[in-house]
């Protein structure tokens, strides 16, 4: 078997990127993609906000109360230590939203589209004008430091900024029981939408590890968000600065027992049921249900001896309700029957049906269990008819990838993120798989079954599809959008293939 062939299937955590090894023979052609725009969020009518250069806060629509929408909070007497040249601390950051909720959501419409980004506090909403934010995750250049000592300015430096943190507080005793933001800021190539922000009555403790080239001794220093962020979000000059003192040291800090900062808080769970349903089926979908949609096929690469394609295959849930599928074991068999369950807007069951099977993998590459027909690989002739190649018909439903939390229902702090959470061990009876409401299931091009022997194949033009729900066992609002397809061309010698890769198109 190729190497290509017995990789470990393991999920990537929802904190990374999606890992896309060195290509071997390939060559890509850049091009945007065009993808159909997820439907409105019934938010109110946007305004457009200020000159982006406008520093005053107190000119934008969200500030029209006179409220900031934002305030930025540091430590008071903070400690750095050295590395290497520069001095390292953590100057504790919260963003603090006091009167009512802070959020950003940045889209697009297709891959390679500019984003368009509202931001919302409380009953205001306001579209950013073009280009004011560039890339999905942290704000770059955030807060600024001015570092001084004996009231002279000494050094300058910039953080980013991801609003969504894994540490939230609740400032008042009668703000939400929970924030219902992301806890993070993780994007990768194949995102549409993401959100973030700061609950009504929270703090949220920003990454905000800083270094700068200090020599020892004490600063003061003055941080503040800049005034591009302070106009765009109408945040006032008074709440979005704040100073501290720094004292500078040698050597390293005092050690002590380790403490995880970033610890999820437990939430409740989607736990599969005790027992298999009497019946196969009992109710019918009557509200929000799933949508399943495909991205074409991304990290395209040849493997190292160029007779097989790897790629990478995402599906994702665009509907306004969770994936939920339950494995019930069949006595003394490793192969489980696969139900479909339905919820209501209140996340309650309202009914079921039988959708498939789950098999045991025994092969030391998965050892999990596997539901079939979820989704299945193809490659096409150049006229997408003659099936070439067909492989991979059964995965593990985990919510690996963010990809649109923008879409209505999206959930922004789904469980099973790996198939550590998702997939079972072999002595398990009963399973639950989800795929969240705006998150995706990526299978990365280095693990089995995400390639093509193309050793035997003529040079030409194919095609890749990735299918979601290919035998229409999984119910859903729209099954229309199931196939996406990449255009690839194959071309050089039996020994030494290339292939080059074709923009993103949506059909």
């Amino acid at each position: 078997m190729e190497d290509i062939q017995r990789e470990a299937h393991v999920k990537r955590s929802r904190l990374g990127s999606i890992f896309v090894p060195p290509l071997v023979s390939l060559v890509c052609v850049a091009g945007a993609a065009s993808a159909e725009a997820t439907a409105s969020t019934g938010a109110p009518s946007p305004v457009t906000a200020p000159n982006r250069g406008v520093a005053n806060a107190t000119d934008s629509p969200l500030n029209a109360d006179g409220d900031s929408a934002l305030r930025l909070t540091t430590a008071k007497e903070v400690e750095a230590y050295f590395e290497g040249k520069k001095a390292g601390f953590d100057p504790m950051f919260r963003v603090v939203a006091d009167g009512a909720s802070f959020e950003i959501r940045s889209k697009r419409s297709g891959y390679g589209k500019p984003l368009v980004t509202t931001v919302r506090h409380g009953d205001q909403e306001v579209t950013l004008p073009a280009g004011s934010i560039e890339k999905f995750g942290a704000l770059p250049r955030f807060i600024r430091l001015d570092y001084s000592k004996r009231g002279e300015k000494v050094a300058t430096t910039y953080q980013a900024a991801c609003l969504n943190g894994w540490t939230t507080e609740r400032i008042r005793p009668d703000a939400p029981l929970r924030s219902p933001y992301p806890q993070d800021c993780t994007a990768s190539r194949i995102t549409l939408g993401t959100v973030m922000g700061v609950q009504e009555g929270y703090a949220t403790q920003l990454e905000s590890w800083s270094t700068a080239k200090l020599k020892p001794g004490r600063y003061q220093v003055t941080a503040q968000i800049r005034g591009k962020y302070r106009s765009l979000f109408g945040i006032t000059d008074d709440a979005g600065s704040s100073t501290f003192k720094l004292r500078v040291v040698n050597g390293d800090p005092e050690t002590g027992e380790d403490v995880e900062h970033h610890s999820r808080t437990a939430t409740p769970s989607l736990r599969a049921a005790a027992r298999e349903p009497s019946r196969r089926a009992a109710g019918e979908p009557a509200g929000p249900m799933p949508d399943l949609r495909s991205i074409p096929a991304f990290g395209l690469r040849l493997n190292a001896s160029t007779k097989f394609l790897q790629f990478s295959g995402t599906v994702w849930n665009a509907g306004n309700s969770p994936l939920v599928v339950d494995g019930f074991r069949r006595p003394k068999e490793d192969v489980m029957d696969a139900y479909q369950y339905f919820l209501d807007a209140d996340g309650n069951q309202v009914g079921y049906q039988q959708v498939g099977t789950m098999e045991w993998d025994n092969k030391d590459t998965h050892q999990h269990w596997h539901f079939r027909d979820f989704a299945r690989y193809r490659l096409l002739d150049a006229d997408k008819k003659a099936i070439v190649r067909s492989r991979k018909e059964a995965f593990c439903l985990a919510n690996t990838d963010a990809i649109d939390y923008t879409v209505d229902g999206a959930d922004w702090q789904p469980e099973a993120t790996d198939l550590h959470t998702a997939c079972g061990d072999k002595d398990s009876l009963s399973i639950r798989e989800v795929l969240a409401s705006g998150s995706g299931d990526t299978y990365a091009q280095f693990r089995a079954g995400q390639s093509f022997k193309i050793s035997d194949l003529p040079n030409g033009i194919y095609y890749i599809s990735v299918e979601a729900n290919p035998v229409n066992r999984l119910v859903e609002s729209d099954t229309s959008n199931n196939i996406a397809y990449r255009k690839i061309k194959i071309s050089g010698k039996p020994t030494a293939r290339t292939v080059k890769a074709y923009p993103f198109t949506a059909k």
